[in-house]
């Protein structure tokens, strides 16, 4: 069987995705900051997270304190995640299901946004790792999970060393410096640029996908044996992912890129 040099040589355990601007296309955060008339500053802390800084304790807690999100908005945004969810996702995620792979979502999001638009891709509660925020009775803003390592810069590197335990082979696929923080650890690091490009995670992923479709990932997460074992759906984005990469929308970091 022939075998293209980009691909898997053993079988992933299971794939983790970053939730805003990867599988789908909005920074939750944002959507509720412009909802409350301070998205400028908002965009300004989230941008500079997303491709310099990382998240950190300070500046989770100074953007939930501009946006004051209250919990009618926030389960809103789950809806909002799904209407601008990325295209391919659900193949994706389907096709993956399909080899027995397990699908985790990993986000510093909001869990109650983040868990009904995971659920709605297919992929169920417990396979999902996001902040809980606490509202009074009255749906307004208390404060967030202060313990959760989602709010750290390495947080997501520390959820996928405990998910290694049971999946030892895993991939990573976000968009930000936190999701950097994991290259180290998993087989193989996706960047998805499709939403907005930054050469900073472009320059430290294995591979970096510039098309707006998440179909791009598909062949980067098979072994060639598992692509024939796709079924018709399945094959259908296999190759429309073949064809994005054909186009150059799939960049190989040469200091980075394994066959794994």
């Amino acid at each position: 069987m022939h075998q293209a040099h980009w691909q898997l040589k053993e079988p992933l355990d299971a794939v983790a995705f970053d939730c805003d601007s990867t599988l789908s296309q909005i920074e939750g955060i944002d959507v509720l900051a412009d909802h409350n008339g301070v998205l400028r500053a908002v965009h300004t802390l989230t941008e500079r997270a997303m491709s310099e800084t990382g998240v950190d304790p300070n500046m989770y807690c100074e953007r939930l304190a501009l946006v004051k999100p209250h919990a009618d908005a926030t389960e809103a945004i789950g809806e909002r995640y799904y209407a601008a969810a990325t295209p391919g996702v659900e193949g994706v995620i389907r096709a993956l299901h399909l080899l027995n792979k397990r699908v985790f979502v990993i986000s510093a999001g909001i869990y109650q946004a983040v868990v009904p638009f995971a659920m709605r891709l297919g992929i169920a509660r417990s396979s999902v790792f996001a902040v809980r925020l606490m509202f009074d009775e009255k749906g307004h803003y208390i404060n967030y999970d202060e313990d959760s390592p989602l709010i750290r810069q390495e947080g997501k590197r520390e959820i996928i060393e405990q998910l290694q335990v049971q999946y030892p082979r895993m991939a990573h696929v976000g968009d930000g410096m936190n999701d950097v923080a994991a290259a180290g650890i998993v087989e193989r690091f996706i960047g998805y640029g499709g939403s907005m490009y930054r050469a900073s995670i472009a320059r430290v992923s294995d591979f970096y996908i510039t098309a707006h479709s998440l179909a791009s990932a598909l062949p980067l997460l098979l072994t060639a044996e598992e692509e024939m074992r796709l079924d018709r759906s399945g094959r259908q984005i296999y190759e429309e992912g073949l064809r994005l990469m054909e186009a150059n929308h799939i960049l190989l970091n040469p200091s980075m890129g394994r066959a794994a």
